[in-house]
């Protein structure tokens, strides 16, 4: 069975389409297909070792969900159950996508919420991302000078993406392990 488990939650695909990168760039049998995260329970994501948990930024920062007017359930339907969860001994590695542009006062702040969740329920987060090379007012996601995870821009920034990931990807295979 895989070690690593990649879940994500999206509106338009964009974030699914990051998370198959993700999976590509570690070339490896230890990471699993990506996963919406309505197609999942906590069981599953408690089933492996290490996780990676993607989602965009809806709005003025919200996680995707049925509030936002997406199609079906997403993170914001989830979180009660990750909440209630204990992730202690779980590393997890977080992504988000945001637009800096549209909402710069609010750039992947859905990012920041989903960091909190997951690190008051005990684990512990790893794959920091520098904030160097965006411009934005305001964001939730960022712990000092670094955003709590791995920073995308798919409206803005498409060109980088595949360069970040690499690069975001091969620290975390020294922190999993893989």
């Amino acid at each position: 069975m895989a070690k690593v488990g990649i879940f994500f939650g999206s509106d338009t695909g964009k974030t699914r389409k990051v998370a198959k990168l993700i999976q590509d760039a570690f070339g490896s049998d230890e990471v699993a297909a990506p996963v919406n995260i309505n197609k999942a329970s906590i069981d599953d994501l408690l089933g492996y070792e290490y996780l990676i948990l993607g989602t965009p930024t809806l709005g003025d920062g919200a996680l995707p969900g049925l509030d936002c007017d997406c199609q079906a359930e997403s993170w914001a339907e989830f979180v009660p159950d990750l909440e209630a969860a204990d992730l202690s001994g779980k590393k997890v590695a977080l992504f988000g996508l945001g637009d800096q542009a549209s909402y710069g006062d609010a750039f992947v702040d859905a990012l920041g919420e989903l960091y909190d969740v997951v690190s008051e329920a005990g684990a512990s987060v790893v794959g920091f991302w520098p904030n160097e090379g965006y411009e934005f007012n305001s964001s939730n996601a960022l712990d000092g000078d670094d955003f709590v995870g791995l920073v995308i821009d798919q409206d803005n920034q498409s060109s980088l993406t595949p360069e970040r990931v690499k690069t975001w990807v091969s620290s975390l295979k020294t922190e999993f392990a893989i």
